[in-house]
């Protein structure tokens, strides 16, 4: 009986100490993801609502940094380089940072989003872009703090922020012309001298069409301008597979005498080891 009593209260102590509450956060995050033209946009916030407050003069300050937001710092992750404020932001991470005033707000994207909050030490070096945008008054209220993706085309989108009766829009552009066209260009100029040195060496290890092999690793060697020892070495093993042993020796004795000049002792051991077995060296 004893020993009974001991365990339920071995099992009270641990459920006490395990058991947690668990209730809703007071500002719920959000994660959003948009598509710019080809470039991906990430947004993550927390949202805090208004619960009968006066807002902005009020819970948020005019002519202070804010957080934008609550809890950690807002962040927004660009795939590709954007323009913000007429200044191009490179691919990655940034937090939004805010200083609203009664008929603008200017907008900080501050590359260490590391920080829960404004950083305590800013740091204008970390500001990567600046927009200063107006406020627009609505007629209805919005309760919860709010970030959206407006108006957007293959080229730009506003991201709109909205609380109270407050909306302010911030312009992002990015460069889908460019990206476009560069995979225009790629693709209708051919493969390059690397992509038939990749096709090349997947039929070689997998035991695929050697004729096609010896195609490719041959164009990939002409369209290069100064072929690697690598190449070389590919193309003699190539060679020797379909029987061209003297092709084979003449492939590797010029990714030996590459892979000599650049000291790349692995690639020489290799060159050596081939051409003894083909009878090339004693």
């Amino acid at each position: 009986m004893k020993k009974f009593i001991l365990l339920l209260f071995v099992a009270s102590i641990t459920f006490s100490v395990n058991a947690q509450i668990i209730t809703p956060q007071p500002s719920t995050s959000q994660k959003i993801s948009q598509t710019i033209g080809l470039t991906d946009v990430i947004l993550e916030y927390s949202r805090p609502s208004m619960r009968d407050r006066t807002i902005f003069g009020g819970l948020v300050p005019y002519d202070k940094t804010w957080r934008t937001g609550a809890n950690a710092s807002t962040k927004i992750t660009f795939s590709e380089p954007v323009t913000i404020g007429g200044k191009e932001l490179e691919a990655g991470t940034y937090a939004i940072y805010t200083k609203p005033s009664l008929e603008t707000w200017e907008v900080y994207f501050y590359s260490d989003s590391g920080s829960h909050g404004v950083p305590s030490e800013w740091d204008e070096e970390k500001v990567s872009a600046t927009v200063k945008s107006e406020v627009f008054k609505m007629p209805m209220s919005i309760e919860t703090f709010t970030i959206t993706f407006d108006d957007i085309t293959n080229n730009t989108a506003n991201m709109g922020m909205l609380w109270e009766n407050v909306y302010v829009a911030v312009p992002i552009s990015v460069n889908t012309d460019a990206t476009v066209s560069k995979s225009i260009e790629t693709v209708i100029s051919g493969p390059s001298a690397g992509d038939y040195f990749k096709a090349a060496v997947y039929y070689l290890d997998n035991d695929k069409d050697i004729s096609k092999a010896i195609n490719w690793i041959d164009k990939a060697i002409e369209m290069s301008e100064k072929p690697a020892f690598w190449y070389y070495r590919q193309q003699s093993l190539i060679y020797a597979k379909s029987g061209d042993k003297k092709g084979a020796i003449k492939a590797a004795q010029t990714s030996l005498k590459l892979a000599t000049e650049a000291g790349n002792d692995g690639y020489v051991a290799l060159n050596k080891k081939s051409l003894k077995e083909w009878g090339a060296i004693k």
